[in-house]
C-alpha cells in the first residue's frame, strides 16, 4: 500500500513540474540542443511532405487537362491516389492527437 502512494505522489510530482514548466513557456530541451529533431519539427515536416505531394498531384493533373503529350494518365491516377492516401494518413493522425489532447484534458487532478 506504501509504495502506490509513493508512486502517485511521484506522478503528481512529475505533473506539477510539467504544467509549470509548459506555462513558463517554451524551453528548448537537451534534444532540440543537440539538433535532433522534436516532435513540432517532425510533425511540420510531414503536413510539409504532404502538401508538396498534393501540389505535385495537382500540376500532373493540370498537364494532362491541357493535353500535354509528356504526361501519362496513369502518372496522374497513381499520384492522385498518393496524394489522397497521405492526406487520410495525416487526417487520421490528427485524429488521434485531438483524442489524445481530450483523454489528457479531461482527467482529473
Amino acid at each position: 500500500m506504501m509504495s502506490s502512494i509513493s508512486n502517485v505522489d511521484q506522478v503528481l510530482a512529475e505533473m506539477r513540474r510539467l504544467t509549470s514548466a509548459a506555462q513558463s513557456g517554451p524551453v528548448q530541451t537537451e534534444k532540440a540542443a543537440a539538433g535532433e529533431a522534436d516532435f513540432s519539427t517532425l510533425l511540420k515536416q510531414s503536413i510539409d511532405q504532404v502538401n508538396e505531394t498534393q501540389q505535385a498531384a495537382s500540376k500532373l493533373s493540370n498537364a494532362f487537362s491541357t493535353g500535354d503529350p509528356n504526361v501519362d494518365v496513369t502518372e496522374v491516377m497513381i499520384a492522385l491516389q498518393k496524394a489522397g492516401v497521405a492526406f487520410q494518413a495525416m487526417t487520421e493522425v490528427r485524429n488521434r492527437l485531438v483524442s489524445a489532447y481530450q483523454d489528457i484534458m479531461s482527467m482529473p487532478v
